[in-house]
Protein backbone atom coordinates (compact mmCIF):
# COMPACT_ATOMS: atom_id res chain seq x y z
CA UNK A 1 0.00 0.00 0.00
CA UNK A 2 1.09 3.63 -0.99
CA UNK A 3 0.45 7.03 -0.07
CA UNK A 4 -1.48 8.60 -3.14
CA UNK A 5 -2.26 12.23 -3.72
CA UNK A 6 -3.88 13.30 -7.21
CA UNK A 7 -3.40 16.57 -8.40
CA UNK A 8 -4.30 18.21 -11.76
CA UNK A 9 -0.77 17.13 -13.25
CA UNK A 10 -1.34 13.63 -12.24
CA UNK A 11 -0.68 10.94 -9.50
CA UNK A 12 2.01 11.19 -6.74
CA UNK A 13 2.30 7.84 -4.91
CA UNK A 14 4.93 7.80 -1.86
CA UNK A 15 6.08 3.95 -0.86
CA UNK A 16 6.45 3.22 2.78
CA UNK A 17 10.39 2.30 1.81
CA UNK A 18 10.83 6.12 0.75
CA UNK A 19 8.70 6.95 4.71
CA UNK A 20 10.58 4.38 6.20
CA UNK A 21 14.32 5.73 5.23
CA UNK A 22 13.53 9.24 6.06
CA UNK A 23 12.27 8.26 9.90
CA UNK A 24 15.39 6.30 9.65
CA UNK A 25 17.52 9.09 9.33
CA UNK A 26 15.81 11.16 11.64
CA UNK A 27 15.83 8.56 14.54
CA UNK A 28 19.49 8.03 13.97
CA UNK A 29 20.12 11.72 14.15
CA UNK A 30 18.40 12.48 17.57
CA UNK A 31 20.17 12.88 20.75
CA UNK A 32 20.76 9.56 23.08
CA UNK A 33 19.81 7.10 19.65
CA UNK A 34 23.17 5.16 19.10
CA UNK A 35 21.78 2.47 16.19
CA UNK A 36 18.70 0.70 14.78
CA UNK A 37 17.60 -2.12 16.20
CA UNK A 38 15.90 -5.23 14.42
CA UNK A 39 12.07 -5.86 15.45
CA UNK A 40 12.47 -9.43 15.72
CA UNK A 41 15.33 -12.58 14.88
CA UNK A 42 14.22 -12.65 10.73
CA UNK A 43 14.81 -8.83 10.59
CA UNK A 44 18.17 -8.88 12.61
CA UNK A 45 18.95 -11.59 9.56
CA UNK A 46 18.12 -9.92 6.96
CA UNK A 47 19.99 -6.83 7.69
CA UNK A 48 23.20 -8.46 8.44
CA UNK A 49 22.92 -9.65 5.16
CA UNK A 50 21.44 -6.63 3.16
CA UNK A 51 22.35 -3.80 5.50
CA UNK A 52 19.10 -2.15 4.41
CA UNK A 53 18.73 1.63 5.59
CA UNK A 54 15.05 1.17 6.77
CA UNK A 55 16.21 -1.22 9.46
CA UNK A 56 14.54 -0.57 12.49
CA UNK A 57 11.44 0.99 11.16
CA UNK A 58 7.97 -0.67 10.62
CA UNK A 59 5.55 2.09 8.44
CA UNK A 60 1.79 1.46 8.10
CA UNK A 61 -1.06 3.31 6.36
CA UNK A 62 -3.88 4.26 8.10
CA UNK A 63 -7.30 6.47 7.08
CA UNK A 64 -6.35 8.98 9.10
CA UNK A 65 -2.36 9.29 8.77
CA UNK A 66 0.21 6.50 8.78
CA UNK A 67 1.73 4.97 11.99
CA UNK A 68 5.50 4.68 12.13
CA UNK A 69 6.80 1.69 14.39
CA UNK A 70 10.60 2.90 15.17
CA UNK A 71 13.15 0.00 17.10
CA UNK A 72 15.89 1.65 18.55
CA UNK A 73 19.06 1.09 20.63
CA UNK A 74 19.63 3.95 23.22
CA UNK A 75 22.85 5.14 25.17
CA UNK A 76 23.38 3.82 28.26
CA UNK A 77 23.09 6.76 31.12
CA UNK A 78 20.55 8.73 29.12
CA UNK A 79 16.99 9.10 30.25
CA UNK A 80 14.92 6.42 28.47
CA UNK A 81 11.55 8.18 28.14
CA UNK A 82 13.37 12.12 27.39
CA UNK A 83 15.20 10.64 24.33
CA UNK A 84 11.60 8.02 23.04
CA UNK A 85 9.89 11.38 23.32
CA UNK A 86 12.47 13.84 21.35
CA UNK A 87 13.06 10.63 19.00
CA UNK A 88 8.91 10.62 18.48
CA UNK A 89 8.64 14.27 17.54
CA UNK A 90 11.64 14.49 15.63
CA UNK A 91 10.39 11.39 13.45
CA UNK A 92 7.15 12.56 13.21
CA UNK A 93 8.92 16.36 12.18
CA UNK A 94 10.95 15.18 9.52
CA UNK A 95 8.46 12.69 7.76
CA UNK A 96 5.60 15.48 7.64
CA UNK A 97 8.15 18.51 6.53
CA UNK A 98 10.15 16.18 3.58
CA UNK A 99 7.48 14.30 2.72
CA UNK A 100 3.97 16.30 3.63
CA UNK A 101 2.15 13.22 5.08
CA UNK A 102 -0.25 13.19 8.14
CA UNK A 103 1.23 11.22 10.95
CA UNK A 104 -1.00 9.44 13.06
CA UNK A 105 1.53 8.22 15.79
CA UNK A 106 5.15 7.35 16.12
CA UNK A 107 5.64 4.60 18.47
CA UNK A 108 9.83 3.91 19.89
CA UNK A 109 10.28 0.78 20.94
CA UNK A 110 13.87 0.36 22.64
CA UNK A 111 15.08 -2.69 22.28
CA UNK A 112 18.54 -1.88 24.31
CA UNK A 113 21.01 -0.17 25.88
CA UNK A 114 24.85 0.10 24.83
CA UNK A 115 27.56 1.87 26.68
CA UNK A 116 29.21 3.83 23.86
CA UNK A 117 32.73 5.10 25.29
CA UNK A 118 34.68 1.99 27.48
CA UNK A 119 35.57 4.92 30.01
CA UNK A 120 32.03 4.65 31.28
Amino acid sequence: MTAEEHTLLGKIAISPNAIATVASHAALQSYGVVGMAAKNVVDGLTNIITRDPRHGVDVSFHADGVVIHVYVIIEYGTRISTVASSLANTVRFNVEKTLGLAVREVNVHVQGLRISSPDA
